[in-house]
């Protein structure tokens, strides 16, 4: 468990990767994944909604573990964990071919991680990609791993509802994706098209960078344009998960606007 949570190594040659806190598990279950294994500090046996959603990922077929005390402290990745632990298998998405099945009739919009090194930044995106509509979220070059765990907090759930996948060379994907029909944007700080004068509607892949240096030369220079979003104030540039969010979200705008967008909906906690 340990090295699950540590060693990006270990996830990939297990095929597994480990969700924490009751909530994690809750989509889980709601998104039909198939639970591996459930592991349960005492505290948690102490609560309602905890114990019940144990007794669900058992009645699904996964094998639950009582912990004595102690142990989930010794092995969890955070300094004050939750009470449950989750091994789940690597979601499908992930080892599907993304970039290659992406088909411009039915994914309008793409987001593209590149070098984005931060696990928090990452899961952000998950999560506004999901919030948004986007077809897909693509980690690219460097980026970390989305099934770092805390990639897998940042993203409250959404790891399991957007298909996503790695691609090692982000020149070549942005060439692979431009013959596909896909318009190519870059995400820079200045001299690019003004986002909301962009006309969304286009099927696009939405590159964003390297939280410190942005995109390579070599990646701009395979990316057919650049978008930016105006700023005043003193502040260099966005966080890369707000940035991803602005746009996205005006991508999303454009589409309800034209009657082509999904209507605004909420998930209840009954659910």
């Amino acid at each position: 468990m340990r090295s699950l949570l540590q060693k990006r190594s270990t996830r990939w040659a297990e095929q597994a990767f480990v969700a924490e806190g009751v909530e994690l598990l809750r989509t889980a279950l709601r998104a039909g994944v198939a639970i591996e294994s459930v592991y349960l500090a005492p505290e948690g046996v102490a609560d309602r909604l905890t114990r019940e959603t144990c007794d669900r990922a058992l009645d699904a077929g996964a094998r639950v573990f009582h912990l004595a005390p102690g142990v989930l402290e010794r092995v969890a990745d955070t300094v004050t964990p939750q009470p449950v632990l989750t091994v789940l298998p690597m979601l499908g998405a992930a080892g599907n071919d993304v970039a290659g099945a992406a088909d411009p009739s039915g994914q309008p919009l793409i987001v593209v991680l590149v070098d984005v090194r931060d696990p928090g930044n990452a899961g952000t995106v998950l999560r506004t990609a999901d919030a948004s509509g986007v077809s897909s979220v693509i980690f690219s070059g460097e980026s970390v791993d989305p099934y770092n765990p805390k990639t897998v907090r940042a993203s409250a759930g959404s790891l399991f509802h957007v298909p996503f996948g790695i691609e090692a060379d982000p020149v070549a994907l942005a060439t692979s994706l431009a013959g596909r029909g896909y318009r190519t944007l870059a995400t820079v700080v200045r001299d690019g098209d003004d986002y909301a004068a962009l006309d969304w509607s286009i099927p696009t892949a939405l590159f964003l960078g390297n939280e410190a240096s942005g995109l390579e030369p070599e990646a701009l220079a395979a990316i057919g344009g650049a978008v930016a979003i105006p700023m005043e104030g003193r502040a260099e540039s966005l966080n890369v998960g707000v940035a991803c969010a602005v746009l996205c979200f005006e991508a999303l705008r454009q589409r309800r606007s034209s009657g082509r967008g999904p209507e605004a909906s909420t998930i209840s906690d009954s659910e």
